[in-house]
């Protein structure tokens, strides 16, 4: 599946060790198969600690985002777990080691996350921000799916941010019913197919469909 969702032209393609169904013992066979279509396959982390993020990149993820990154101060041991000395800490790993320094996401999901982005985003080697909408919904109270004033808010504050130092911006959106809302905001990076929650809804859209016409 995940070499037919690589091949229909999406720049990158996220394997979710976080959430999803996939372990670390399959991922050098899953980022071989984005690769093999040009695409990048990126890992979300299970976490941010150094072996969870520097386990990622040595079996085969060109890049990584990173959850529940709180302050600057986490922002910058993770750009450490990433980046090779002098500039960080990585050790050359025996399964996948190249001398490139892969890309660092860090996601943006709490009321505390989004009041230390300015302070965040001084961090050297950070290449994006994604925003988690659900998480970051449950810390403001608010809700992600609609024109909700306290959210749009908290995402509008992200966009000026990152876009006065030249930071993109990314956003899950795992049934893709969103896009036109972020793209419209700005955000230059949206995850926009999660699979089983895709194929769960259009099962059930087929289905319907079908006992309509019966």
């Amino acid at each position: 599946m995940v070499g037919a969702v690589a091949s229909a032209g999406f720049d990158y393609v996220v394997i979710d060790l976080q959430h999803g169904a996939a372990t670390e013992a399959f991922l050098p066979g899953i980022c071989a198969s984005i690769a093999l279509t040009g695409a990048a396959p990126i890992a979300r982390t299970r976490s941010g600690t150094f072996a969870d993020v520097g386990r990622a990149l040595d079996l085969g993820a060109r890049g990584v985002i990173v959850p529940n990154v709180d302050d600057d101060a986490a922002a910058a041991a993770i750009v450490r777990s990433v980046r090779y000395p002098p500039e960080g800490d990585r050790s050359l790993g025996r399964l996948h080691a190249d001398n490139t320094d892969p890309l660092c996401f860090i996601m943006v999901e709490s009321r505390n996350a989004v009041q230390a982005l300015p302070r965040t985003l001084g961090v050297p080697g950070i290449d994006g921000i994604y925003v988690g909408p659900a998480d970051l919904s449950l810390s403001l109270g608010c809700n992600p799916t609609h024109a909700d004033r306290t959210f749009d808010s908290a995402i509008g504050h992200v966009l000026n941010e990152c876009r006065a130092r030249n930071v993109p911006v990314g956003v899950h959106d795992p049934m893709g019913t969103e896009i036109d809302r972020y793209v419209d905001a700005g955000c230059q990076l949206v995850n926009v197919f999660s699979d089983m929650p895709v194929l769960t809804r259009l099962a059930q859209e087929a289905r319907q469909r079908v006992r309509g016409g019966v």
